[in-house]
C-alpha cells in the first residue's frame, strides 16, 4: 500500500510538473511568435517607408544637383525658381514631420514590447529553477521509496520468521498435549474399570462368606476408605487434566492473537488447530 501510494503520488506530481510546463512552454511559444510577427511587420513597413523616402529624396536631390550644374552661371535667373524649389523642400520637411512622429511612437511601442519580453524571459527562467526544485523533491522521494522498501522487505522477513517459529512450536505443543492428555485419559478409564472389577468382585465375596453385620460393617468401611481415595486420586487427575486443557486452550488463544497482530490468516497454516474439552463437558 506504501509502495502504491508513492507510486501514485510520483505519478501525479509528475504528470502535473509537465503539464504546467508544457501549458507555460506554449504560452511562452505562442507570444514569443506573435511579437516576432508584429515586428516584423513593423520593421518591414517602416524599412519600406523610409526606403522610399530616402529613394524620393536621393532622386530629387540628383536632379537638383544635376540642374543646378547646368545653371550654375545663370543663378541669378534662377534664384526665384530656387527660392521657389527652398519653399516646396520646407513644405516636404513639414510633411516628414508626421511619419517621424509616427516613426518615434513606432520605436516606443517596440521598447514596450522588449519590456516584455524580457519580464517573460525572466518568468521562463523561474519556470526552469522551479522544475529543477520540482525534479530534486522527486528525487527524493525516490530515494524515501527505495528506504520503505527495504524496510518492508524486512518487516516481511521478520514476519515469515516468526510464522515458521509459530508454527513449529504449535505442532510441538500440540503433540506434546495431545500425547499426554491421551495418557490421562487411558489412565482415567483404567482406573474406573479397575474400580468396577473390584466392586463386583467385593459384592461375590460378601455374598458368599455371609458375614455378620458388624464384620460387613467393618468391611464396608474399609472399602469406603478405598474408594474414597480412588476417588480423590480419580479428581486429582480431573484436575491435572483440566490444567493441561486449559494450558493447551490458552495457548492456542495467544498463538491466534499473534497471527492476527502479525497480519498471518488462520487459513495459511495448513492445519486447524484443536481445543481441549475439560473434564465433564
Amino acid at each position: 500500500e506504501m509502495e502504491a501510494k508513492y507510486t501514485r503520488k510520483m505519478q501525479a506530481l509528475r504528470d502535473e510538473m509537465d503539464l504546467r510546463r508544457k501549458t507555460e512552454l506554449h504560452e511562452l511559444e505562442e507570444r514569443k511568435n506573435t511579437q516576432i510577427s508584429e515586428l516584423m511587420g513593423n520593421h518591414e513597413g517602416a524599412f519600406g517607408a523610409i526606403k522610399n523616402y530616402y529613394n524620393d529624396i536621393t532622386a530629387k536631390n540628383l536632379t537638383l544637383i544635376n540642374l543646378l550644374k547646368e545653371q550654375v552661371e545663370d543663378l541669378k535667373k534662377k534664384e526665384a525658381v530656387l527660392e521657389k524649389e527652398k519653399a516646396e523642400v520646407l513644405l516636404q520637411n513639414k510633411e516628414l514631420t508626421g511619419p517621424l512622429q509616427e516613426s518615434q511612437e513606432l520605436v516606443a511601442e517596440l521598447q514596450k514590447k522588449l519590456v516584455h519580453y524580457y519580464r517573460d524571459k525572466e518568468a521562463l527562467m523561474n519556470s526552469k529553477a522551479h522544475l529543477k526544485i520540482t525534479q530534486k523533491e522527486l528525487k527524493d522521494l525516490q530515494w524515501e521509496h527505495e528506504v520503505l522498501e527495504q524496510q518492508f522487505s524486512k518487516v516481511q522477513a521478520e514476519r515469515d520468521e516468526l510464522y515458521q517459529k509459530f508454527t513449529r512450536a504449535i505442532n510441538e505443543v500440540q503433540q506434546k498435549t495431545g500425547f499426554k492428555n491421551l495418557l490421562l485419559e487411558r489412565k482415567l478409564h483404567g482406573l474406573l474399570s479397575l474400580l468396577e472389577q473390584k466392586e463386583v468382585e467385593l459384592s461375590e465375596v460378601v455374598t458368599a462368606s455371609n458375614l455378620s453385620p458388624s464384620a460387613l460393617s467393618l468391611v464396608s468401611h474399609k472399602l469406603e476408605d478405598v474408594l474414597n481415595s480412588k476417588n480423590a486420586t480419580i479428581q486429582d487427575l480431573q484436575l491435572q487434566l483440566a490444567r493441561v486443557c486449559k494450558a493447551h486452550n490458552d495457548m492456542l488463544q495467544t498463538f491466534e492473537a499473534k497471527l492476527t497482530a502479525f497480519g498471518i490468516p488462520l487459513d495459511n497454516l495448513g492445519f486447524q488447530p484443536l481445543s481441549f474439552p475439560f473434564p465433564g463437558q
